[in-house]
């Protein structure tokens, strides 16, 4: 098996060192990753500048390719530049901080998955609770096995995951995992204004998911209950059910006329 791994925390982040060892058990794994950390870029990719990719090495052994740009980039350059073939496997992670929620939309890391997908390629992002002694081995342990049985019982089409762990499930003698949706609640989101030394205002975001009471199980609230969570996920943002309604409407372009 032919495994192409990410991530959006750059190429020298524990994760991505975790989650190679992990998948080296299951094929060759080629790493191209970001040269630095890339959260929150979402699906951005490098259009008006040259795309600098660097080959890394440690103890003269090849460890990858640092690419100057997105989680996204890397995922294009890693597929038509240096993969042998068209991968069998995606993989994007460990992140570190939990990708969950409509942050998923925002996320480089799930972006890079996405990437994978619309080369037809099964695609899982894959990311960590923070914390600052955050147990990567032991969660790429758990991630290696859940993808292993993605592989062994989903359909032959190309499909696109998103993993989530949470600090508990790594001390949990028997962890859960729970296939629920993306919530869709906003998340708490606030700024701290802070003043710098010279008189100006700026702002740190303050942004967490948050299941809000009575809300139909999430990605969100079972990650709160202390499960793993296993979504599927799409790329198609088409709303198919107002699609056909519209297809039904009549535009009249003669109306050219501004009302004021």
């Amino acid at each position: 098996m032919l495994i192409l791994l990410t991530n959006d925390d750059g190429i020298y982040a524990p994760g991505l060192a975790a989650m190679e060892r992990e998948l080296e058990r299951l094929g060759d794994v080629y790493v191209v990753a970001p040269a630095t950390e890339q959260s929150g870029v979402g699906h951005s990719i490098t259009y008006l500048s040259p795309l600098v990719v660097k080959e890394i090495f440690e103890a003269r052994q090849r460890r990858g390719w640092a690419v100057e740009g997105s989680p996204a980039d890397s995922v294009k350059v890693g597929i038509f530049e240096f993969c042998p073939r068209l991968p069998d496997l995606v993989v994007s992670g460990i992140n570190s901080g939990l990708n969950v929620g409509i942050n998923v939309l925002y996320s480089g890391t799930v972006a890079a998955a996405i990437e994978g997908a619309f080369f037809g390629i099964t695609s899982v992002a894959v990311s960590l609770e923070w914390d600052e002694h955050a147990e990567f081995d032991k969660a790429a342990v758990l991630a290696r096995g859940v993808i292993e049985q993605i592989l062994e019982r989903k359909s032959a089409a190309p499909q696109l995951y998103n993993l989530n762990i949470p600090t508990s499930a790594l001390t949990e003698n028997e962890p859960t995992l729970k296939v629920v949706p993306m919530g869709l609640s906003r998340s708490s989101e606030q700024y701290e204004k802070r003043i710098d030394p010279r008189g100006r205002s700026y702002f740190w975001a303050l942004s967490d998911p948050v299941a809000h009471e009575g809300e139909a199980i999430s990605d969100v609230l079972a990650l709160g209950q202390g499960n793993m969570t296993l979504t599927p996920l799409d790329f198609d943002l088409t709303k198919r059910s107002v699609l056909a309604e519209m297809e039904q409407w009549n535009f009249d372009l003669s109306r050219r006329k501004i009302v004021r």
